[in-house]
């Protein structure tokens, strides 16, 4: 940048096969270090409860041992964008200039590797918790599908706390309604979640290092299976526990500008994990002017490769 520079299980049928402070345009979406929030209960959330009591959509051998997710289905899969760049007045936060040059990084990022891409402007915690509960119930369209993505562009704070535009929701509770029984359709597939929001006010200043330029096939059985209903889910921040995320008010936010330019590039020969190694790369690579840095940070419980392997026409 230049200057002007944020648990139970699931069962599976074998079948047969078939911010705050501004630096030179930089900000975070960390709050004020003086920010108290209450926390808004999840009246709704689908945790302890269970939209299927039967095992998931059926799965061959084949497919439950391979080392790499089924990308051969009828669709790419479901994306969803939330971006919250507006804030209601109590909340006493600043609004996210630069979000949605992100927001359509992401949309076209998503369009280009084949997914419906569904995007949702300034929502109300209420209003989130109905689309992600929406989307989680869609059972007919993840049948047919390879994966599921959301990405959340909003504040954010320690504890993994996220903003709507009138509240706060956990992290832990948006992917409830993705988790096992809540949604059956997307056992053993991947889900993908991209979060640019701090998690704290702290900021990395960096530590110093010299760099020297040197040359020197199947059983046919049914059977039953069983998945942990915590599996195949990756969740990758913009940064790590306690810090603060970037944001250009004009480029948008480190993260989510070098994960739509390296899955762009990478996608049709790279798996996710190492790309999204990539992006961990670059983002460390940046500084603001005065020196600060940052690093994002994903986990995973994906238990194959995943390769956005290009759908044929």
């Amino acid at each position: 940048m230049g200057t002007g520079i944020s648990r139970g299980n699931a069962a599976v049928n074998f079948q047969k096969p078939g911010n705050n402070a501004t630096q030179h345009g930089h900000v975070t979406d960390a709050l004020p270090m003086d920010h108290s929030h209450g926390m808004q209960p999840m009246s709704n959330s689908p945790e302890g409860t269970a939209s299927s009591s039967g095992p998931v959509p059926g799965m061959t051998r084949k497919e439950f041992e391979s080392v790499a997710y089924n990308m051969s289905h009828e669709k790419r899969g479901m994306a969803i964008i939330i971006n919250n760049k507006k804030f209601q007045q109590h909340l006493n936060l600043p609004e996210r200039s630069g979000t949605d040059v992100d927001r359509s990084a992401l949309y076209s990022t998503f369009q280009a590797l084949g997914f419906d891409v569904k995007r949702h402007d300034n929502k109300t915690v209420e209003e989130m918790k109905t689309i992600l509960s929406d989307a989680s119930n869609d059972s007919d369209y993840h049948r047919k599908s390879d994966c599921f993505i959301c990405a959340i562009l909003t504040h954010g704070d320690e504890q993994d706390v996220l903003y709507g535009t009138d509240g706060t929701v956990h992290f832990e509770n948006i992917l409830s309604f993705f988790k096992g029984k809540n949604c059956p359709d997307l056992v053993g597939k991947p889900k993908l979640f991209f979060i640019q929001a701090c998690r704290g006010n702290k900021t990395d200043k960096g530590m110093a290092l010299d760099v020297v330029d040197a040359r020197s096939e199947a059983q046919r059985q049914i059977s039953i299976q069983k998945i942990p209903i915590e599996a195949d889910i990756l969740r990758a921040h913009s940064s790590v526990p306690g810090f603060a995320a970037w944001r250009h008010k004009i480029n948008g936010s480190w993260f989510i500008q070098a994960l739509t330019e390296i899955l762009t590039k990478n996608w049709k020969k790279m798996d996710l994990l190492t790309m999204l190694t990539r992006v961990n790369q670059k983002v460390a690579h940046q500084m603001t002017e005065s020196e600060e840095k940052q690093v994002p940070m994903f986990t995973s419980t994906l238990t194959k490769d995943v390769f956005f392997t290009p759908k044929e026409s």
